[in-house]
């Protein structure tokens, strides 16, 4: 007669097996983290008209890409005169739909070679759990990533990733309040890489914005 597995043959395998699931996810995040290597800069090139609703810039790395505001309903706004709670919709297309981006009203950093910061809102902390597909979410602050890991904490996905085109949804908030203060200083509404390329600049695209006190 053959005898069953002993159990002390079979927990080394469940422990083995518990383990890969637990490193496959956190090699999915922390890798890419430590191999990015920087694209360079966006080389945005400032527009002739003061308050403009788009911008485009050829990155170092060869992208065209685009970045436009509006309200709500669709229609112009007046980025020189937000307010508190308004709702602005943010669009893009060319970004790298393998890279995330945040989405959010920041301050303009005195060199492009700087990150910019900080931003109204703070890390974007938009909830992705028992959202339905389509739902639109609205926040201070954004975040565009198409990895299905970094979507679990709450990233939005890019609306085509092959030609990193996303749709992001802005409620301003305090623009006078802990994480930036856009009444003092000049603000944008920005994408910059989010925290898994943070020294990478080629996605920094803004639009100059401004607050009504």
């Amino acid at each position: 007669m053959s005898r069953p597995p002993s159990r002390r043959r079979v927990w080394p395998w469940i422990v083995a097996a518990a383990l890969a699931l637990l490193l496959v996810p956190i090699a999915v995040i922390v890798v890419p983290i430590l191999t990015h290597e920087s694209a360079g800069q966006s080389n945005q090139q400032q527009s002739d008209e003061q308050w403009p609703l788009s911008a485009t810039a050829v990155g170092d790395d060869g992208r065209t890409r685009t970045l436009s505001v509006a309200a709500e309903n669709g229609e112009p706004i007046k980025t020189e005169a937000l307010v508190r709670g308004e709702r602005v919709v943010v669009s893009g297309t060319g970004y790298d739909g393998s890279q995330g981006v945040y989405v959010a009203v920041c301050v303009i950093p005195d060199t492009a070679a700087e990150k910019p910061g900080p931003c109204i809102g703070g890390v974007p902390s938009q909830q992705q759990d028992d959202v339905a597909a389509g739902t639109v979410q609205w926040a201070p602050s954004n975040w565009i990533n198409a990895d299905w890991a970094w979507r679990l904490f709450g990233a939005r996905s890019y609306d085509d990733t092959s030609t990193g085109d996303f749709t992001a949804y802005l409620e301003l908030g305090d623009p006078q309040g802990e994480d930036a203060d856009c009444i003092t200083n000049s603000c944008g509404i920005y994408t910059r890489n989010d925290h898994t390329a943070l020294d990478d600049r080629v996605q920094d695209v803004y639009l100059p914005v401004q607050f009504s006190e």
